[in-house]
C-alpha cells in the first residue's frame, strides 16, 4: 500500500503523472506478468481519507462499520473505549498569519510532541465533576503529529475540517460546528451510518449535544494556541526560524466500532500481520485480527526504513496467510507539495520494498498486489477520491496487455473498475 501514490497529471512532468514518470522496473514487472485494474475506494459520501479507503480496500462495508479515524488510532494506542467515549484525531499543527500553514507541526517528531501532549493535559483537561475528579478530557500521545483526544460523553455528530485538506487557507472558518448548522457536509450525510447498538444508545443518553461538543473543542482550540506559544519548544524554534507546532486540530472522531476480523470474513486467512509506522493503520489492522509488527526507523515519512519493513513482510510470511504492508512517504510529500520528493517515495517504494520481498517470494505461492489507497496529488495537496490503479501478481498468472503500472496504463487492465470489498474477494479468490 503506497498511501496517497497515485496523482494527477502534472505539466512540469510534461503531461505525466508521477507513477507514469517514476522509475519503478519492480512494479512495472509486476504489471507486465500480473494483471491489472483499477478499484473505487471511497464509497459514495464519505470523505476520501486513509481511514476510509484502507478499511474498505480490506472488505469492510462502511456503512456498518466507520466510526472515523479517532477510535481506530485508540485501538492501535492501546487506549480501551468505554461505550461513553469520543475518540477524535488530534493533530498539531502550524497557523501562522491566521492560516493553516501545515497539518504536520513542521514535521513534529513524536518525543517533541509527547511534552506538548503532556503539557496540553496538565493545562487542558478537564473534569467532569470536581469532587469525583472524573476526566472529560485527555490528550492520549501518538506518533509524530498525530494525537488523541478522548472526551466523556462527547458528541459525534460534529463537522470537523481535516487539516491536509485546508493548506493556506484561514483556519477560523474551519472550526468545529454542530451537524444540524452545516447541512451540506459529508459528515452531516453520514452522521449514523454504523448503526447503534444498546450499548450506544444507553451512552447516548449521557451525551453532551453536538453544539456543546463542538464549542468544547473550538475552546480547546482556541486555548491550546494561548499555551503552545508560550512553551519553550516553540519559542526555541521561532528563535530559529522555524515552522512552530502551535495548535491542536481535532478532527474524525467516533464511539467504539464493531468489526468483524478478516479471518471472519475470509476462510482463506488464519492469521494475518500488519506493517505500518501509522497509528489509523495499526488501529483498522487490530480491529481486523491482524497482528501489529512495529519496524524499528519506520517514520511515516520519506526516510522510513524500507528495508526494514520488507524484511518484516517476509518474516510475517513464513507464518502468516496475509501480509498488509502500508508505506505513508508519498501521502506526506504529496500534502507537502514537493514533486521531487514524492517521485523519491515512489522510487524507494518500488525499488527498496516491493523488490525485496519479490526476490524472496517469486518461487513461491504467494501472491502479491500493489496499489495506493487514494489520490494525493502534489499540485492540489489534498485526497482525492479518484479510482486508484492496482495489480495483481502470482506465478502462473495469465497476464493482461498491461505493460507499466500507473493511473493510465491499468485503465485497459482485465480487471477493469471494480469497487470497494471487489477488490479484496477478488485478491481472496486467487
Amino acid at each position: 500500500m503506497g498511501d496517497g501514490m497515485a496523482d494527477l497529471p502534472v505539466e512540469r512532468l510534461g503531461g505525466k503523472t508521477l507513477l507514469q514518470y517514476a522509475h519503478k522496473p519492480m512494479m512495472d514487472q509486476l504489471a507486465r506478468e500480473g494483471r491489472c485494474g483499477r478499484l473505487v475506494t471511497v464509497p459514495e459520501g464519505f470523505p476520501p481519507g486513509s481511514e476510509v479507503a484502507n478499511t474498505a480496500i480490506l472488505g469492510y462495508d462502511l456503512n456498518k462499520v466507520y466510526e472515523g479515524r479517532g477510535p481506530l488510532e485508540a485501538a492501535s494506542i492501546g487506549y480501551e473505549m468505554a461505550d461513553d467515549d469520543f475518540a477524535i484525531r488530534c493533530n498539531i499543527i502550524t497557523l501562522e498569519n491566521g492560516k493553516i500553514i501545515t497539518h504536520n507541526g513542521g514535521n513534529l517528531e513524536t518525543e517533541d510532541a509527547r511534552v506538548l501532549i503532556d503539557y496540553l493535559n496538565e493545562k487542558l483537561a478537564k473534569p467532569i465533576n470536581e469532587r469525583e475528579g472524573c476526566e472529560r478530557v485527555k490528550f492520549i500521545t501518538g506518533i509524530q503529529y498525530r494525537h488523541l483526544l478522548v472526551i466523556k460523553g462527547g458528541n459525534k455528530h460534529i463537522v470537523c475540517a481535516p487539516p491536509h485538506d485546508h493548506p493556506n487557507e484561514p483556519w477560523r472558518p474551519l472550526l468545529v460546528k454542530a451537524e444540524s448548522v452545516v447541512s451540506d457536509s459529508v459528515a452531516d450525510t453520514k452522521a449514523d451510518v454504523s448503526g447503534k447498538t444498546a450499548d450506544h444508545q444507553t451512552a447516548d443518553e449521557k451525551r453532551l449535544s453536538a453544539q456543546e461538543t463542538a464549542d468544547l473543542i473550538n475552546e480547546m482550540i482556541l486555548k491550546s494556541q494561548e499555551l503552545l506559544a508560550q512553551h519553550p519548544f516553540n519559542i526555541e524554534r521561532a528563535k530559529k526560524g522555524e515552522r512552530q507546532a502551535n495548535s491542536i486540530w481535532p478532527w474524525s472522531g467516533g464511539y467504539r466500532p464493531s468489526m468483524e476480523t478478516l479471518m471472519q470474513q475470509y476462510p482463506q486467512i488464519k492469521s494475518g500481520t500488519v506493517i505500518s509506522a501509522v497509528d489509523l493503520i495499526q488501529g483498522i489492522g487490530k480491529y481486523a485480527g491482524l497482528r501489529i509488527v512495529k519496524v524499528p526507523g519506520a517514520t511515516g515519512l520519506a526516510d522510513t526504513n524500507y528495508e526494514g519493513k520488507a524484511q518484516a513482510a517476509i518474516d510475517a510470511l513464513e507464518k502468516d496467510d496475509f501480509v498488509f504492508v502500508h508505506v505513508e512517504a508519498s501521502d506526506e510529500a504529496g500534502h507537502d507539495g514537493d514533486l521531487e520528493l514524492k517521485l523519491k517515495t515512489i522510487e524507494y517504494l518500488d525499488q527498496r520494498l516491493i523488490a525485496a520481498i519479490y526476490n524472496k517470494v517469486k518461487d513461491k505461492d504467494v501472491c502479491i498486489a500493489v496499489l495506493p489507497d487514494h489520490l494525493t496529488p502534489v499540485e492540489q495537496r489534498i485526497h482525492v477520491g479518484q479510482p486508484v490503479p492496482f495489480l495483481i501478481w502470482h506465478r502462473g498468472i495469465k497476464p493482461d496487455a498491461v505493460q507499466q503500472y500507473d493511473e493510465v496504463s491499468c485503465v485497459s487492465g482485465a480487471y477493469g473498475l471494480l469497487k470497494l470489498d471487489e477488490f479484496m474477494k477478488t485478491f481472496m479468490s486467487l
